[in-house]
């Protein structure tokens, strides 16, 4: 049985898309069953119905900064829907300590950091006034903390002397497309165990892969 699916945007939803594309192969173990949005303009919606994906608009606004009551209609949502886990996709709202609990170890988020380096806005810009030589994103299961828990999946992209935060955020947006649904597949499937505060694979993971940045002969 695949795994029932909720995607929460507030923008574009170009991770939405990433996540909707490829759990429409067969072996994939997650079905996107759902897209909530917080904003009815978020151009996400459109990307999501034109999928055949349900849509629904829950708008923050009216909540003010009482987001457990925003949560309750969320969380009925949730319910009505069957939703086993959550991916969030450029969601911009924050949650209770208790919304997360209650889904801790069911809920994903990305940011286009290698956390734990450069949580929160503008990580690219943060990276670069830092002069790293390796910046990328981050898939992570979400805790009450913000841009922090157990880390599922990184990856990884070179940053280049004449990067500007808009230059970077491309590729590493690139890469987001390509973890993002990886580690939901992983999820989905059962390979992944939390101990303590880490992300284990089942069976482990080696991918041999290394990259260094500036490129050494």
């Amino acid at each position: 049985m695949k795994r029932r699916v909720a995607i929460l945007i507030s923008g574009r939803g170009s991770n939405m898309a990433a996540l909707v594309e490829a759990a429409a192969a067969a072996d994939f173990p997650a079905e996107i069953v759902l897209v909530i949005s917080n904003r009815a303009d978020a151009g996400g919606l459109a990307r999501a119905a034109a999928f055949g994906i349900p849509t629904l608009v829950i708008d923050s606004k009216p909540f003010g900064r009482d987001r457990a009551a925003f949560e309750e209609v969320l969380q009925s949502a949730l319910d009505q829907h069957g939703i086993e886990l959550i991916c969030l996709g450029g969601f911009m709202r924050l949650f209770t300590a208790e919304f997360v609990q209650r889904w801790y170890g069911r809920m994903l988020n990305i940011h286009p950091s290698l956390l734990p380096s450069f949580p929160g806005l503008e990580p690219q810009a943060q990276a670069l006034r830092a002069g790293v030589k390796i910046s990328g994103a981050t898939v992570h299961f979400v805790i009450p903390e913000t841009d922090a828990g157990p880390i599922l999946m990184q990856g990884a992209v070179a940053v280049r002397d004449d990067d500007t935060p808009q230059t970077l955020a491309e590729r590493i947006l690139a890469i987001e497309h390509r973890i993002y649904p990886a580690a939901l597949r992983l999820v989905a499937g059962g390979q992944i165990r939390i101990e303590g505060e880490l992300c284990k694979t089942v069976g482990g993971s080696d991918s041999g892969a290394s990259l260094i940045s500036p490129a050494v002969r």
